[in-house]
């Protein structure tokens, strides 16, 4: 997952705050062998407690290839990922973006470049803390246009080319 943070997420330019967090190692990769929503939600939570111990990772990418391989079904489970942070009354403290190999956004079609944005070679929940980020936010001119350019970058490569990168992670992943 780190050859895919690298070469698609950084490389590409997709959020300009993760090279920071990669180079000075305060990323966090952690697999899960759960296989069931409940045992992801435990995972999650033991991901946050430790994130909540330990300032010196900044970011955690929790990567469950066992379940929510169906899309469907990883996005209607993000709302029990919300419930989460409010049970451990961590809304607010961290956020949780969703990353998945066949992500889609709304009012997209499934072979939509623009979607490659939030795709990746396994299913993951890439934990943030909020303060970080509005910092990070705070300081970065046209932060807004991020998304936008992201869109157009995707569209610009085109589904072949993405699909290829993403191929290659996904094999590098396995190794």
């Amino acid at each position: 997952m780190r050859q895919w943070l690298a070469s698609f997420v950084i490389d590409l330019n997709l959020c300009p705050f993760a090279k920071r967090e990669l180079v000075n190692d305060r990323v966090r990769f952690a697999a899960t062998p759960a296989a069931t929503q409940d045992d992801l939600l435990q995972a999650l939570a033991t991901e946050l407690e430790s994130l909540q111990r330990d300032d010196s990772v900044a970011t955690t990418l929790l990567i469950h290839p066992q379940v929510l391989q169906d899309f469907r079904d990883y996005n209607q489970f993000l709302d029990a990922v919300d419930g989460l942070l409010l049970d451990l009354q961590l809304d607010g403290v961290f956020q949780v973006a969703s990353f998945h190999p066949d992500y889609q956004f709304a009012d997209t079609a499934p072979d939509d470049a623009e979607n490659y944005t939030n795709r990746s070679p396994y299913p993951m929940l890439h934990i943030l803390r909020e303060a970080s980020l509005e910092r990070v936010i705070a300081d970065t001119p046209d932060v807004a246009q991020i998304p936008i350019r992201n869109v157009a970058l995707m569209n610009e490569m085109g589904r072949e080319s993405l699909q290829q990168l993403l191929q290659a992670c996904f094999r590098d992943a396995r190794h």
